[in-house]
């Protein structure tokens, strides 16, 4: 029998990074969290590529404990979501203040576990995740130098 998720140090681990990137810091006086995460969104252009990094690897090890293909796509599209809105600038940011990824991603993971949906190991779809998260961080970088670029350009 599988261990629960509370049992595997790893995808405790896992819980959290993703309460830092998301939910690790308290507004005094409300109950309203946030993280890391919004917070490196607010460095231009380069800010979404280490949280889409750790998103990416939180993704990864769940996959290795067990995370179906379809709650991996559920995964996946959370974090695309996350990158892509989180990368227009002010929107963005607030976004990243409000839609919390990594939490999403671990709920989902829980309720997997509590549903008995454990699948053993995922490593069939590490390379096509780890494919699509490369193909958005080199987005993420190939805009941020065109719109660097066409600043640069604009101020000449």
């Amino acid at each position: 029998m599988p261990p629960t998720f509370d049992q595997d140090a790893r995808l405790r681990w896992v819980e959290r990074i993703a309460r830092l990137m998301d939910s690790q810091f308290q507004v005094p006086g409300t109950s309203w969290r946030f993280g890391l995460d919004p917070i490196m969104s607010l460095i231009p252009v380069v800010g979404g590529i280490p949280s889409l990094a750790v998103s990416g690897v939180l993704i990864l090890t769940m996959m290795r404990h067990g995370a179906s293909g379809n709650l991996v796509v559920r995964m996946v599209l959370n974090v695309l979501l996350d990158t892509v809105i989180g990368a227009i600038p002010i929107i963005g940011t607030i976004f990243d203040f409000a839609y919390k990824a990594n939490d999403k991603n671990v709920r989902l993971l829980r309720r997997h576990y509590a549903e008995g949906k454990y699948q053993g190991s995922g490593k069939g779809l590490i390379l096509l995740t780890i494919s699509i998260l490369l193909i958005i961080g080199g987005l993420i970088i190939w805009g941020g130098f065109h719109l660097f670029k066409w600043i640069w350009e604009y101020f000449q």
